[in-house]
């Protein structure tokens, strides 16, 4: 397999998704903590970049398995575009998840055990998220899933594995006892601060599952607009991005980040177009880029804040 073909099987433009969240973290956690440990969050970066890797194999793995036509399984899935045997795509997905899980492990002897809790959940949903007899991305879950997964989930960890002996939450050993804390307070600090990932993620899954509705539904995949209509979904699809800006706001209000993040809220007239675009058409090769373009504005809006915030 080329380097190219490997880069298409596993999406590489699509990453981005996971990086944002991690900058955000990882700038969360100096600006709140005042700490950054190198070795920590580079194991992190690997571990999180190689297991988005593997669910994007995994997923097209299984599209191409379950694609109920020849011409779908041909035209539309990669592994059948570039004539990639199967059991190469089988074998890569093993060695990147255990190379991940590898990254995990060593990361928690790092740390301590609720990292491990927390990684074997991302995993669990990655994985089944288009794996076994009832995929997640074939229920109206995904958007969930997703959305948390990779929003919320790699920002706390992203802050967790650089300030785990902050009082953020500790799972560990006293004797033969197994003791777990949490204080409530930093952890719904880092969700609203993990909102406008969470929710931009999110539509993106939203925007994709409108696009393919009818196809899905042939391909027997009831996602989220199956359910609720197409309407319903679409106006679902402009709430979130009002609601990312809440947050945002919410955040400063409420003292967890300084005042200068608000200039993030100048992202706000731009994915209003998009959105506008969106609403007059949703045909995937045309207009689902929209959901990718406001994520990348509204989560580098974000980042650039934070770095503003942490050098003035």
């Amino acid at each position: 397999m080329s380097i190219r073909t490997f880069l298409k099987l596993v999406e590489i433009q699509t990453k981005i998704a996971s990086v944002f969240p991690f900058l955000i973290g990882l700038l969360f956690v100096w600006l709140r903590y005042g700490r950054f440990n190198i070795v920590n969050t580079m194991i992190f970066f690997a571990a999180m970049l190689l297991f988005d890797l593997t669910t994007t194999a995994i997923n097209n793995f299984m599209d191409y398995l379950k694609a109920t036509s020849d011409t779908y399984r041909k035209e539309r899935n990669v592994i059948g575009q570039e004539n990639i045997p199967t059991t190469l795509v089988l074998t890569l997905i093993i060695v990147m998840l255990v190379l991940a899980s590898g990254l995990g492990i060593w990361l928690t002897v790092r740390t301590d055990l609720f990292v491990l809790v927390i990684g074997a959940l991302c995993f669990a949903i990655g994985i089944f998220y288009t794996f076994g007899p009832i995929p997640l991305s074939r229920m109206p879950l995904g958007e969930v899933f997703s959305g948390f997964t990779m929003g919320f989930g790699i920002i706390f960890l992203a802050v967790y594995i650089n300030a785990y002996d902050q009082g953020i939450v500790h799972l560990g050993f006293n004797g033969a006892t197994l003791q777990f804390e949490a204080n409530l307070i930093y952890l719904l600090e880092i969700l609203l601060i993990s909102l406008p990932s969470v929710l931009t993620i999110a539509n993106l899954m939203l925007a994709n599952n409108i696009c393919d509705l009818e196809e899905d539904i042939s391909n027997y995949r009831f996602t989220l607009p199956y359910y609720i209509g197409k309407g319903a979904a679409m106006k679902l699809f402009n709430s979130l991005y009002v609601l990312s800006f809440v947050a945002i706001i919410a955040a400063v209000s409420l003292q967890i980040v300084p005042a200068v993040v608000l200039i993030s809220l100048i992202s706000f007239y731009p994915v209003l177009k998009h959105v506008q675009i969106f609403n007059k058409k949703q045909i995937k090769q045309e207009t689902f880029v929209v959901s990718v373009k406001n994520l990348v504005i509204v989560n580098g809006a974000l980042v650039m804040s934070f770095l503003l915030a942490l050098f003035i």
